[in-house]
């Protein structure tokens, strides 16, 4: 009878699969086929580059090429390593296209008040000063651009203007002995753009970006970048449509949730089964490709190591601005350098990780071992080695200004952020992404050919790892001079589509591959939970990529579509506490399951910051109202720090120590150590979120409401003393942070450079008891 039940559950769960299989595929296609059709959207709306900029007499103030010619410049500086443009980049440095749009409305209300009344704007009565405001939103606000001779005509106030602001930026990104004090507090390095004619042209970049957010575009009372960002003075104040949509984002948050929650209500829970009396996994044979997949998670603690060095010395930038304790370092390394570095590595090492994984467990899934599959592993190694290395040494050389403009898109700094890489790496790194889909593909192939309950998971994997491979080519897909608005579509297939969306998916299904292999799942069941999974995941995270173009010169409907999805990314992330759950009962489902405690752990940790980082942090920065004062603010990193590392960090080491527990199956664990690690990790990054990015975030959005966005990114309100003493209070998480990475370092060493003690079986069940 029992076993009659087993095989109707196994039909049962066979036609939910088939049916999810469906689902995915054309969820996929009707998702990107609107994807495709925004990006054909924001290429047909995106804000024009006019061919000039011409005062009244027909001077000539700035041309197209020395706009573009701006953003090469701005680019190799670091581009959105320092400061930001629309939003978008690093945090101390002002938002560029803010600062000037703010500087360039003040400089033309002093050259009016003059004219009008003799006396400076602040001296005149609030009367007086509301005419010329609202005289100054007509005059900003007007487009002005004409489709037959592609220019803009300026008034002569404002060409003057921004020949004032012109100046304010030649001294700042030179070496004027006037702006040192807001070079040290913008963390800039003196002569950060020696040459006086690429400054000239840095300001022309920055006067167009300003332009376009605050002109209206044709026939719209709304600018091209949605009246991004908050600026009284110029009337950039929330359009009805974004509070529109942000209502609507909550609600269909609120039906998400309900949804799920009556759909795991409906299912119920269906018991496990019953885990076998020894570890399954236990005569796995290790095979030499395996063997030799150890390296990459020797890269992947030496990168990881080597980030959150670099984020310390970043952060102390943030008080000192170009000294470490007295050193003077920014003239060798400046901060958006090693803020580069920093972000890189985050995923560098993350991707590294993941990347091993799949080495290891391929021909474990497989049953065998391809031939010259050792070979192929060390060769993808080694063009790590080689990306690594060149794509920074070029990245030094393109911010210190010494490569030429036209070899720095192809192997300096391309200035955008996470995909920093000059051309020539980036398709270096998809030529060994390709390589390790091959490697995959064929380890995986055996599996792929049997017709057994694993069959689909094994299939998810692979689809997974075809996804990860081809996806990164988006960021191949922008040129040198490619509209900014498109480069920010392409740009975040790579950074949303590629690291959070396939990789997440890759995750999913190794995870429940190697659980359904331990026993404690049923195979058919981990193959219809990661479908739907991978369903509910995707369902909003593809769409929702849009919620990252809402200020980037982009239409109303990325806005509506981008409010809408983004609220359903956070769906399956209010019941992953039942994950958590389940995780950590087959923690303790066999006193064998010792020998995988800390790995469970760590998944476990993944489970809670998808909720905290991803989900709670993620949807208070999502909804379009709350991201227009957010954006570039510290809640941001709030969100990408407790995501990024909280989920998809947490996740690289989990599998990195479950791959390791396989490879070194006789070395004893040094369970204390580990635990030490795995807390500190935790609370480490608990504390930096808590004690300086969260109430430095709030305060910031306090002051964007009240006085503008660019108040709320200036030197004037980050240097404040309230701020300088939130910003030392990151230091204790991020010194017990360190503590827990360096824990996790030396219990790596230990155990790979371990006598090969066998494992204590009385010790092992004590720990699977607990």
């Amino acid at each position: 009878m029992q076993a009659g039940m087993q095989v109707i559950e196994g039909v049962r769960a066979m036609s939910d699969a088939r049916r999810l299989w469906w689902v995915l595929g054309g969820l996929l296609v009707c998702s990107f086929s609107v994807l495709l059709w925004m990006g054909s959207e924001i290429y047909r709306q995106a804000p024009p580059v006019p061919s000039a900029f011409v005062g009244e007499d027909g001077t000539v103030l700035y041309t197209r090429e020395d706009i573009e010619t701006g953003r090469e410049v701005w680019q190799s500086m670091g581009g959105m390593q320092l400061g930001s443009i629309w939003g978008h980049g690093a945090y101390v440095a002002p938002d560029w296209s803010a600062d000037w749009l703010h500087r360039e409305a003040m400089a033309v209300l002093e050259r009016w008040a003059m004219h009008a009344f003799e006396r400076p704007f602040e001296q005149l009565d609030p009367a007086q000063q509301a005419g010329l405001k609202e005289r100054l939103k007509q005059t900003f606000r007007h487009n002005g651009f004409d489709p037959e001779s592609g220019r803009v005509v300026l008034s002569a106030d404002r060409v003057e203007a921004a020949r004032a602001v012109a100046r304010h930026y030649d001294g700042l990104f030179g070496d004027d002995p006037e702006f040192s004090s807001l070079r040290e507090n913008y963390a800039m390095k003196e002569a950060t753009i020696p040459d006086p004619e690429r400054r000239a042209k840095l300001a022309a970049f920055f006067h167009w970006t300003a332009w376009a957010a605050a002109a209206e575009r044709p026939g719209r009372d709304i600018t091209y970048t949605s009246n991004w960002p908050s600026e009284p003075l110029v009337g950039n104040r929330p359009t009805p449509g974004i509070f529109l949509w942000t209502v609507f984002s909550v609600l269909f948050l609120i039906a998400g949730i309900a949804a799920m929650v009556w759909y795991h209500a409906a299912r119920g829970e269906e018991p496990g089964p019953t885990p076998p009396a020894s570890d399954p996994l236990a005569g796995l044979v290790v095979t030499p490709s395996m063997r030799a997949s150890g390296k990459y998670f020797w890269l992947a603690i030496a990168l990881f190591l080597t980030q959150i060095l670099l984020g310390a010395v970043t952060a102390h930038y943030q008080v000192e601005g170009q000294t470490l304790y007295g050193i003077e370092l920014a003239s060798v390394l400046p901060y958006s350098l090693l803020r580069t570095w920093h972000t890189q590595l985050g995923v560098l090492w993350i991707a590294t990780a993941w990347l091993g994984t799949g080495l290891f467990i391929a021909p474990a899934i497989g049953g065998r071992e391809p031939a010259y599959q050792r070979a192929g592993v060390n060769f993808l190694f080694v063009c790590l080695l080689i990306i690594v290395v060149g794509a920074f040494f070029g990245q030094w050389l393109a911010v210190m200004q010494v490569m030429p403009l036209e070899l720095n898109f192809w192997f300096g700094h391309q200035g955008w952020e996470y995909v920093d890489l000059g051309r020539f790496w980036q398709a270096f790194l998809f030529v060994g992404l390709m390589l390790w889909l091959f490697l995959m593909g064929r380890g995986l192939w055996p599996a792929m050919q049997r017709r057994d309950e694993n069959r689909s998971i094994v299939m998810l994997l692979f689809l997974s790892t075809v996804a990860i491979g081809l996806f990164y080519a988006a960021g191949l897909m922008w040129g040198r001079h490619t509209h900014i608005s498109m480069v920010e579509y392409w740009r975040w297939w790579v950074v949303h589509l590629w690291v959070e969306g396939f990789f997440e998916v890759f995750a999913t299904a190794v995870i429940a591959f190697l659980f359904s292999r331990l026993g404690l799942i049923r195979a058919r069941t981990a193959t219809a939970g990661v479908l739907f999974a991978t369903v509910i995941f995707l369902s909003g995270g593809v769409l929702g990529t849009a919620h990252h173009w809402y200020w980037a010169g982009t239409p109303t409907s990325v806005l509506a579509i981008g409010a809408s999805f983004s609220a359903l990314e956070v769906v399956p992330l209010a019941l992953i506490g039942f994950e958590a759950l389940h995780t950590y009962r087959g923690a303790r489902a066999a006193p064998w399951m010792g020998r995988y405690r800390w790995p469970i752990l760590f998944f476990v940790a993944v489970a809670f910051w998808n909720l905290v980082g991803a989900g709670l942090f993620g949807f208070l920065i999502n909804p379009p109202l709350a991201l227009y004062y957010m954006q570039g603010l510290n809640l941001t990193p709030l969100h990408g720090h407790t995501a990024l590392f909280g989920v998809y960090g947490m996740l690289g080491i989990g599998l990195m120590l479950f791959c390791l527990r396989l490879l070194r199956p006789a070395v004893a664990w040094d369970g204390a150590l580990l635990g030490r690690g795995f807390w500190a990790l935790n609370l480490g990054l608990a504390g930096m979120a808590l004690l300086c990015l969260l109430p430095m975030g709030v305060l910031q959005v306090a002051a964007a409401i009240e006085h503008g966005y660019a108040y709320a990114r200036s030197a004037a309100f980050m240097q404040q003393p309230i701020i300088e003493t939130l910003v030392w209070m990151r230091v204790p998480g991020d010194v017990v942070f360190a503590v827990g990475a360096v824990c996790v370092a030396l219990f790596v060493a230990r155990l790979w450079l371990g006598r090969g003690a066998a494992e204590d079986p009385a010790k092992a069940l004590r720990i699977g008891s607990r």
